[in-house]
């Protein structure tokens, strides 16, 4: 019987790269995304040889009613991956209204919301897996990220609030808390600001996008079907 998962912000750099990890080991997949049709196209074309049904879905998951369009396109599921995402960086002083307002939408309303609607889908599998990919910040805080830092840590007691709700009836819950990563996200950044950032981590180097889809995987796995309402910290040492 076929396994299908649902990636949020499959069209980014650790989306696309948990599509792919995903896809290797037999998942077929459900991949959101909202403007970068080109990206889902190019993913699709890695994951053709893998012979699984890959089903891409456009939506605005910052809008208000955006996760419904998701929620209609979803039939059979066994795994939710909330993965999709923005980040802020700036003063407190500095944050406009529609951009916190665009923060929690992705981060915190549309995880919540989309987990409501499909988690009946779980249940009549007799359960499944849910990984939500939280950040460091949400762990320790981040100076001139605050917003970000807010939505982050409200994903984790998300996990940890739900992970107790739904653990009876099969379904594990947990988080994914990566440091820097090497996605679009640091683009941002200059050349001296990210050597800066390399030599405050112990292991000297940023992560790959892979390096997230492997924890991904795993949590999805049987290897960890004890584990639920962790968050496993994927930081190369940095801030532990």
């Amino acid at each position: 019987m076929k396994k299908f998962a649902l990636i949020t912000g499959a069209s980014g750099g650790i989306g696309g790269a948990i599509a792919v990890k995903l896809a290797e080991q037999g998942y077929s997949l459900y991949l959101h995304y909202y403007e970068n049709k080109k990206a889902i196209e190019q993913i699709l074309e890695q994951l053709q040889s893998f012979g699984g049904e890959y089903i891409p879905i456009q939506a605005d998951l910052s809008s208000k009613k955006g996760y419904k369009k998701v929620v209609k396109n979803i039939f059979s599921l066994d795994a939710i991956i909330h993965n999709c995402g923005t980040s802020h960086y700036g003063l407190i002083f500095d944050l406009e209204e529609e951009q916190a307002e665009t923060l929690i939408n992705l981060h915190v309303k549309t995880p919540l919301m989309l987990t409501k609607e499909l988690l009946p889908k779980l249940l009549s599998k007799g359960g499944g897996s849910i990984v939500v990919i939280s950040s460091i910040w949400g762990q320790t805080g981040a100076a001139c990220e605050v917003a970000y830092s807010t939505v982050k840590g409200a994903q984790i007691a998300f996990v940890k609030a739900l992970s107790k709700e739904v653990a009876f009836n099969g379904v594990r819950v947990n988080a994914v808390a990566p440091g820097a990563v090497q996605t679009a996200m640091l683009e941002g950044f200059s050349f001296e600001e990210l050597e800066s950032i390399k030599n405050e981590i112990p292991m000297g180097r940023l992560a790959a996008p892979e390096n997230i889809a492997d924890s991904v995987s795993f949590l999805l796995s049987e290897q960890a079907s004890y584990i639920t309402g962790q968050v496993l910290a994927v930081n190369g040492g940095w801030y532990t």
